[in-house]
């Protein structure tokens, strides 16, 4: 019974199922083990009514007819990432501006949660305001990754691949503006996955982005992010961006992939290289077509993204002004009040991020920058859409090397292109996965390294059924 925070989510629920375990049983090796690695700093807060919420479930369960068949995640410990609401608790984002900030209701996704019989263990440390690739700029110090306590687990979402990776929970839940699931779950070596743009709603997400974000989960296997996927989905009428997503074209299946080599010849690490072309011909030799495709306007989604997202970064952040959330510091005028809470209350990274984007949206720039940003971003979303009618999915490593050195990347901008390979999803609106794909060794350690895939909007389907494949190739 010790393994019991060792199960895949399918697993767990079977066991639940079948009477072979509690939810009690499972909450509490979860909360054993995140004692046992408290070093990882994964959590910022595991909540006192954790065993509650597990009886709970096990009563459900109990009155169930089907004995909860219908519904996998029912007495399923998850861990949290802590820019997502949960009406009662703390939600800090990682910041000191929102320190002491109490939800005052459920996020959507929080609600549906609830509704599958969830059990929420704690909520996971995180970069301040998603604004990073490391959990390195958390106001709560960085989060390790499990694997080596030296390197960073990635981010934003690196509080909740630690705790998946480390076994503290059996699934969570991240956000991801432009790879904030995924990089993560290729340095912790699980599954992260990116939803479509509109298919999961972001009420009472804290925003970075607005038209990047997007909420998914972090698991031991594909089978499971599904099974997160399936209980978050859905419009939502408190989110007018939310998509049916009947309203999607369903694609017949070719087992054709494409691989942009053009966007794999700079800044790519040889050994990540080799293992994604070794797992290429893996995808050959069980059927797949593997052709090569062209995507002029992927070598601009960087400075797409570094310019669209810290405008966006910009206005949503305005509202944390020391008047109406968060931290307030008083000083002798009404302009001292706004710069002293700003000043103490945003780390270096978000102040980075709030100056670049009042910068792109300025008189005189907004043309120059934010405008070309615009138009460059239609070009690829078009180019994608065009490709995607050709193949089944777009394959790349999901990052160009390993987890890096805690403290390594002290340049931001060479820390910014760790996200060349998953920010394209993000402005596009395109659902991706990353998938555990080997290992390279760095100072005598396997480190993990993921494979990403991209389809289609709308066609989660193709990626659950590429990514059960692959994973079934990898064993």
């Amino acid at each position: 019974m010790s393994e019991l925070n060792k199960l895949t989510i399918a697993e767990a629920s079977k066991k639940l199922q079948a009477g072979e375990v509690t939810a009690v049983d499972l909450a509490r090796a979860c909360m054993e083990e995140a004692k046992k690695r408290s070093s990882l700093n994964a959590y910022l807060e595991i909540f006192d009514d954790v065993e509650e919420q597990a009886r709970l479930a096990d009563a459900r369960r109990a009155l169930s007819p089907t004995k909860g068949k219908e519904t996998p995640l029912l007495g399923i410990p998850l861990a949290i990432k802590d820019n997502i609401l949960i009406e009662g608790r703390k939600v800090s984002a990682a910041s000191k501006m929102l320190e002491n900030y109490v939800a005052s209701y459920d996020a959507t996704i929080i609600r549906k949660l609830k509704e599958a019989g969830a059990v929420f263990i704690g909520r996971t440390n995180m970069d301040e305001f998603a604004m990073g690739g490391s959990t390195e700029n958390s106001a709560f110090g960085p989060t390790k990754n499990p694997l080596d306590e030296s390197r960073v687990p990635g981010g934003s979402s690196g509080g909740s691949a630690a705790a998946v990776a480390a076994n503290l929970a059996l699934g969570a839940i991240g956000t991801d503006t432009g790879g904030s699931i995924r990089e993560p779950a290729s340095f912790c070596g699980i599954v992260g996955f990116k939803p479509t743009y509109g298919a999961v709603s972001r009420s009472g997400l804290i925003a970075m982005g607005s038209s990047l974000d997007q909420a998914g989960p972090l698991t031991r296997s594909v089978e499971d992010a599904e099974i997160i996927f399936n209980a978050i989905h859905g419009r939502d009428p408190l989110d007018s961006t939310t998509v049916d997503d009947s309203l999607y074209p369903k694609k017949t299946p070719t087992k054709k992939i494409g691989v942009p080599r053009a966007l794999l010849e700079q800044g790519i690490d040889k050994d990540v290289l080799e293992t994604f072309n070794q797992k290429l011909e893996v995808l050959k030799a069980n059927g797949y077509e593997v052709v090569d495709v062209d995507i002029p306007s992927a070598s601009l989604a960087l400075a797409i993204y570094y310019v669209i997202m810290p405008a966006e970064v910009s206005t949503n952040l305005a509202r944390l002004d020391g008047v109406r959330y968060g931290l307030s510091l008083k000083g002798s005028s009404l302009l001292e009040d706004y710069a002293k809470t700003r000043g103490e209350g945003f780390g270096p990274e978000t102040r980075r991020r709030i100056m670049l984007g009042t910068y792109v949206l300025s008189s005189g720039y907004y043309d120059a920058y934010y405008g070309k940003a615009i138009l460059a971003r239609e070009k690829l979303t078009k180019e994608f859409v065009s490709v995607l009618q050709q193949v089944d999915a777009i394959v790349t490593p999901t990052a160009p090397s390993p987890a890096i050195k805690i403290g390594e990347k002290s340049d931001p901008l060479s820390m910014y292109l760790l996200d060349i390979f998953t920010v394209t999803a993000n402005i596009t609106g395109n659902p991706a996965i990353s998938i555990p794909m080997g290992t390279v060794e760095r100072e005598g350690k396997q480190l993990p390294v993921g494979i990403q895939f991209t389809t289609a909007h709308g066609d989660e389907s193709t990626l659950f059924n590429i990514g059960k494949q692959i994973e079934e190739f990898m064993h």
